[in-house]
């Protein structure tokens, strides 16, 4: 086990906003940062700031078309991820 990117990943989702976001990436295959600030009612300024500590515990990955980021979780079956959204 990589206890490094375990540590990262944990760091990651360790935040309701994140987690919110996670959610909602889930429900979706992709969606852009302003869908997403939206949905979660945060400042797209700080959704941006949320999705750059996700991408860089390589858990979404983004893509973009003309001037909007698509955001999309990189493996919805990833065992982290399943676990955060199992939670009640």
């Amino acid at each position: 086990m990589n206890y490094q990117k375990a540590e990262k990943i944990y760091k990651a989702l360790a935040n309701r906003r994140r987690l919110a976001i996670i959610y909602c990436l889930s429900k979706e295959d992709k969606i852009t940062v302003s869908d997403i600030s939206e949905k979660i009612k945060l400042s797209l300024a700080s959704t941006s700031k949320h999705l750059q500590i996700l991408k860089g515990a390589s858990l979404v990955e983004n893509e973009q078309v003309n001037i909007e980021q698509y955001y999309y979780l990189i493996n919805k079956n990833n065992s982290f991820i399943k676990q955060a959204l199992s939670i009640e």
